[in-house]
């Protein structure tokens, strides 16, 4: 169901991406201050999580996803109307805020659900949803722009997310809980024969969560079975949840972490930098291709996004099975030990990638190449931004599980804002600097960003300790004290 809701909310949210000719030509606002707005919807998508965030924690996933795809509705109708540009900016705040949990909450329902040696194959899954709605929206956006016009192609959106609100509503399972322990504190025998049995028979434990806690506070493990009426209810009070006071405290605390938890503002720093690579893509795929030599309708620049959509899809195996096999790997090496800095190798190849990507389409688009080889470029580098985000949020969730319900928070802040300069600054950049220059600069910013997992690889366990304190006391509160 998770799957369901971020394509019923990303899907509609992204749909003008191909079509940004068609509404600049319809209400006179030009193409840059409609891309200088989609960067503000994604401030706001990063910005709201703070308010969603720490309700979904307290009073139960169901209701904050249900609640973010219905009030999308009204919203997508109302872009269809769009005529100024002030009305533009109103919308995407809107649609920023109300949106935003696609950005946080899949990340935190996963370890509800999936043990720490599956969570990368499905955090993967869940970043390929995440882009891979984006760009499956301008690839239909474009046709059916073509057929029944932009404003249509928004009030399809709506309809697509009122889709998705009803299955969701009908068949999604709270999944939240409480355990009565903290991720590294259980039973010495039973993590040693889980994690041998999954590491080829060696005994192993996270390195640095040896360290036992008394500060779990009992919780039942159990939960009584609820009809299926009762499980229609959008949000519940469970026994073990957070008080109001803590829910308000968590509305900030994300903004802590990031100063306190030098690895947490590492990982929101590599998924920004992969968020703003995409909103390069998108911010100059309909001027390029709009234009001499190619001059392509919305239908022809939606079907570019065909070879992102791909390269997503690589991506997420990259990030998800092969990067899973890769950390199991070097956990046998060192003696059974799994260690969350093993989990960032594969950024090895999705620097490369990424770099190769970023010029083969702008120096490519500069020289005026065949389309085929844009395409490839734009699948290349969208590999490497759907890689680049899974790992900054599995290492994440590996480093501090039992608070990354707040730090996620902490790392979508930093991505998106990121993603909004970005946004902001793209059309000027390209447009005083060239095509030829600018991606170029953009690519080797691109390989140094990411090659900065090798400083990680060398400091960041010893960060981790250095933080130790600090997440033993916060993930302490997590076991909360009956209201």
């Amino acid at each position: 169901m998770g799957v369901v809701y971020v394509f019923g909310t990303g899907f509609p949210s992204t749909l003008q991406y191909s079509v940004l000719a068609d509404i600049t030509r319809d209400t006179g606002i030009s193409t840059a201050d409609l891309v200088q707005g989609t960067g503000v919807l994604f401030l706001f998508l990063g910005w709201g999580c703070l308010f969603w965030q720490p309700i979904a924690t307290t009073y139960g996933r169901r209701g904050v996803y249900l609640l973010s795809t219905l009030l999308t509705v009204p919203l997508m109708v109302w872009t269809a109307y769009t005529k100024s540009l002030p009305e533009w900016y109103i919308n995407r705040v809107l649609l920023g805020l109300v949106v935003s949990p696609i950005e946080s909450l899949p990340e935190i329902s996963i370890p509800d659900v999936f043990f720490a040696h599956e969570r990368g194959a499905w955090m993967s899954l869940y970043v390929f949803c995440l882009f891979g709605s984006n760009f499956l929206a301008p690839m239909c956006a474009g046709w059916f722009a073509e057929a029944y016009g932009w404003r249509w192609t928004m009030h399809f959106g709506a309809m697509f997310a009122a889709a998705a609100f009803f299955i969701q509503f009908f068949f999604m399972e709270e999944t939240m809980y409480f355990r009565n322990t903290l991720e590294g504190l259980e039973d010495e025998d039973h993590v040693a024969a889980s994690d041998a049995k999954v590491l080829g028979g060696r005994d192993s434990i996270n390195s640095d969560e040896k360290s036992a806690s008394d500060s779990a506070v009992a919780v039942s493990d159990t939960a009584p079975k609820q009809t299926y009426i009762q499980k229609l209810a959008w949000f519940r009070k469970m026994d073990g949840r957070p008080t109001n006071r803590q829910m308000f405290q968590s509305m900030v605390m994300p903004l802590a972490y990031i100063v306190q938890f030098p690895s947490v503002a590492w990982a929101g720093f590599i998924y920004g930098i992969n968020l703003c690579w995409y909103n390069v893509l998108n911010g100059t795929a309909s001027p390029i291709l709009a234009a001499e030599p190619y001059n392509w309708g919305t239908g022809l620049v939606g079907s570019v996004y065909a070879g992102p959509l791909v390269g997503a899809g690589f991506g997420a195996l990259w990030a998800g099975i092969a990067a899973d096999k890769i950390t199991l790997w070097l956990a046998r090496r060192n003696n059974g030990i799994r260690e969350p800095e093993q989990r960032l190798w594969p950024l090895l190849l999705t620097g490369v990638l990424s770099c190769a990507g970023l010029i083969t389409w702008g120096v490519g688009a500069y020289y005026q190449i065949h389309w085929a080889a844009l395409t490839v470029g734009l699948g290349i580098l969208t590999f490497s931004c759907v890689a680049g985000g899974s790992v900054a949020l599995s290492y994440n969730i590996d480093c501090f599980k039992d608070i990354s319900g707040d730090t996620t928070t902490s790392i979508i802040i930093i991505r998106n804002t990121l993603g909004f300069a970005v946004s902001y600054g793209i059309t000027p950049w390209y447009t005083n600097m060239g095509l030829r220059g600018c991606f170029i600069m953009a690519g080797l910013l691109s390989l140094g960003c990411t090659y900065t997992f090798l400083i990680m690889i060398w400091k960041g366990k010893a960060l981790r300790k250095w933080s130790a304190p600090r997440y033993w006391k916060y993930a302490a509160r997590t076991v909360h004290k009956h209201e």
